[in-house]
């Protein structure tokens, strides 16, 4: 099972693979995938800080979070000055179904949901490190080489989240935990390997009119 800076990646071992078709069109439209990718920085360092407002008394989760939050916006600085490097506009898109849906499956009862929202941060991370590390190779300069570089800082959130699920779960409830990350990997695996109306970094098969298209959808 791969290890990144000495964490287990129980996530990234069981996720579905993402479709030829997503990475050829990530490819051909890759200017709309950094677009979306600034966002899902955005929303990544919200997520995080949502967290430490959620369960202020977990201190030791929350300065994790607290400095997870700072990374993700730094990030999103990041894609934003290579944007206007390569003179990509920024516009206003749809949000995809990724997030909704998957935070839609999750428990709405305490302490069940906190573990549900580490999960689901586990999921997302480990999706995005799969995603960077597919597109790295076949995206020309700067853009492969930044987000080989984002691969390995999603390989880390990964295990953070993976860790704090470790912790909402209690004492010896990791076999609990995986159960529950299979069911929740069993619904992303569905978002992102069906065909999806709308293209973007977490999106599925592109499928419909606006699929893989760039136009502001």
């Amino acid at each position: 099972m791969a290890r990144a800076g000495g964490r287990l990646r129980v996530v990234t071992a069981r996720l579905a693979p993402t479709p030829p078709q997503w990475l050829d069109a990530a490819c051909e439209h890759w200017q709309l995938l950094m677009i979306d990718h600034a966002y899902c920085e955005k929303k990544a360092a919200s997520t995080a800080l949502a967290l430490v407002f959620a369960y202020p008394e977990r201190q030791r989760q929350n300065l994790a979070l607290a400095r997870l939050a700072r990374e993700e916006l730094r990030h999103y600085e990041q894609v934003t000055r290579l944007m206007q490097r390569l003179e990509v506009p920024f516009q206003r898109l749809r949000p995809g179904r990724y997030a909704g849906a998957l935070r839609a499956a999750l428990r709405t009862h305490e302490p069940a949901r906190q573990l549900d929202l580490m999960l689901c941060g586990a999921i997302i991370e480990a999706r995005s490190c799969e995603r960077f590390r597919l597109l790295a190779p076949r995206l020309a300069a700067p853009v492969g080489e930044f987000y080989a570089e984002l691969e390995r800082a999603e390989a880390r959130h990964e295990g953070l989240y993976w860790e704090l699920a470790l912790e909402a779960a209690g004492e010896g409830a990791a076999p609990a935990c995986e159960r529950r990350l299979d069911e929740l990997l069993a619904v992303e695996a569905g978002l992102v390997t069906a065909p999806d109306a709308l293209f973007r970094f977490h999106s599925g098969l592109p499928g419909g009119s606006a699929g893989a298209l760039p136009a502001g959808a």
